[in-house]
C-alpha cells in the first residue's frame, strides 16, 4: 500500500472546515507547504479573511463562509467548487462548538448535533463521489473527533455523545471506502488537550504549558497518516499516549463486566480504577522489559 501521505501533493485539492482557526488552520497550512489548492471553510467570515493571509503556497488559496449544519450551503459550495471541474482530493471536516447547556435545554442538543454531527454528515453527503468513483490517486478524508466521545466524562452530555456519534460515522466510512474506493483513506483526529479557540483559548492570551500548538497537531496528523493509521489519538505535554490507553481501556471495561456508567468518575469505584491503571502501567513495562 502507498503511503497515505501521497494525497499532499501540488495541484490537489484540499476543502477544510473550521479553517479559520486552530486546528483547521494548522492542516490548511500543512496542506499549503505542498502546494496544494486549499479552500477554507468556516462561519466566521472576518477570521477567514485573516487566515488567507496567513497562508503561504504556490497554490491557490479561497474562502467560503457557511453554516456546516446546513445542507442547503452545503450545495452552495458543491457548486462552486465544481464549477471550473474541480474535484476534492482531501476533504478535512473540522468545524466543531463546544457550547455546555443543561438537560431542560433542548436547543443546547440540537445546536451541538447540528455542528458537530451533521456538520460532518452533510459535508459527507456533499462530496461522497469525489472519494467514490473511478479512484486511481491517492485521496483522504479526515474527520476530527474528541477524546470526550471515547472516554465520556462526565459535565457535558451532548458534546460527548455529538464526537461519540462522529467516531461511528468515521469508523463506519473508513470500512466502507476500503472496499469501494482503496485509494481513499478515511482518519479519525483526535486532538489533546490543544490551545485553540474551542478547547484551548478560555481567554488565556498565552498557551499553557501542557498544551500543544495547533501546528503540532497537523504534524502528528501527517506522521500518523504517513504509518496508515485511522486512529490518531493526539498525546499532549500533560497527558501521554500510555495514560490515554489506560483511560480508553478503563471506559470500554464499563460495557464489558457491568459496570455502572462513567465508572471512573464514581466514588465506588475510584481505588479499582487507580489500582487497574497502575496494573496495566506494570504490565505494560513488564512487557517492554521482555521484548529488550
Amino acid at each position: 500500500m502507498s503511503s497515505r501521505t501521497q494525497v499532499f501533493h501540488p495541484n490537489a485539492t484540499a476543502l477544510i472546515t473550521g479553517a479559520a482557526s486552530g486546528v483547521g488552520l494548522a492542516v490548511a497550512k500543512l496542506c499549503a507547504s505542498h502546494s496544494m489548492n486549499v479552500i477554507l471553510v468556516d462561519r466566521d467570515e472576518s477570521k477567514l479573511d485573516e487566515a488567507k493571509s496567513a497562508i503561504k503556497t504556490k497554490g491557490s488559496v479561497t474562502t467560503h463562509g457557511m453554516d456546516v449544519g446546513s445542507l442547503s450551503d452545503w450545495s452552495n459550495l458543491r457548486s462552486t467548487v465544481e464549477a471550473g471541474g474541480t474535484k476534492l482530493d482531501f476533504l478535512h471536516l473540522n468545524a466543531g462548538i463546544g457550547l455546555k447547556g443543561k438537560w431542560t435545554e433542548s436547543e443546547y442538543f440540537h445546536k451541538i448535533f447540528e455542528t458537530n454531527f451533521f456538520g460532518v454528515i452533510n459535508g459527507i453527503n456533499t462530496f461522497y463521489p469525489h472519494f467514490d468513483s473511478n479512484i486511481k490517486s491517492p485521496k483522504a478524508i479526515v474527520i476530527t473527533g474528541s477524546k470526550q466521545g471515547i472516554t465520556n466524562p462526565p459535565g457535558n452530555p451532548a458534546y460527548n455523545a455529538s464526537k461519540s456519534a462522529v467516531k461511528t460515522i468515521a469508523e463506519h466510512l473508513s470500512f466502507d471506502l476500503s472496499r469501494s474506493a482503496p485509494s481513499t483513506s478515511v482518519h479519525l483526529l483526535v486532538p489533546g488537550w490543544t490551545f485553540t479557540g474551542l478547547t484551548g483559548g478560555g481567554g488565556m492570551k498565552e498557551k499553557p504549558e501542557g498544551a500543544w500548538e495547533p501546528e503540532k497537531v497537523a504534524e502528528y496528523l501527517y506522521y500518523k497518516m504517513e504509518s496508515g493509521k485511522f486512529y490518531i489519538i493526539c498525546p499532549d505535554n500533560d497527558v501521554d499516549w500510555e495514560t490515554d490507553r489506560k483511560r480508553m481501556t478503563w471506559t470500554m471495561g464499563d460495557v464489558v463486566y457491568e459496570r455502572q456508567p462513567q465508572s471512573r468518575w464514581r466514588e465506588e469505584y475510584k481505588e479499582e480504577a487507580t489500582e487497574t491503571m497502575e496494573a496495566m502501567k506494570l504490565g505494560k513495562k513488564q512487557k517492554d522489559s521482555a521484548v529488550l
